[in-house]
């Protein structure tokens, strides 16, 4: 069976091919939300998207569709670095920084239980 697809005066017949994507499909985002005022944004997921307000659009749909979250970024998958715990001496002494661990301390009696 065949269908004539009717074209309106001053239309072109011809059928759009591309969805205006790349070859290698849209770039990834990483969505980061804040569950309530005063806390941290924690990362909660990852999504496609042609460009930054489409992404924190989708990312508002996808991950807060209950109203589990007070605000939403979204970040180019591109634009985070970091480095992975074995490295971490690399870039922070942090074993060497024996005071910045509660355990090193000594806390007097008249204090009382922490």
């Amino acid at each position: 069976m065949t269908y004539e697809v009717p074209v309106a005066p001053g239309e072109s017949a011809e059928i759009e091919e591309t969805t205006g994507s790349t070859a290698e499909g849209w770039p990834m985002w990483e969505v980061f939300v804040r569950a309530k005022r005063g806390i941290s944004h924690v990362h909660i997921g990852s999504l496609h998207a042609p460009d930054a307000k489409t992404a924190l659009e989708n990312a508002r749909d996808v991950y807060t569709r209950r109203g589990e979250g007070v605000s939403v970024w979204v970040v180019p998958s591109s634009e985070v670095h970091a480095f992975e715990p074995d490295a971490a001496e690399e870039y922070v002494e942090a074993n060497e920084k024996v005071y910045r661990l509660a355990t090193t301390y000594d806390i007097p009696e008249e204090v009382g239980q922490m």
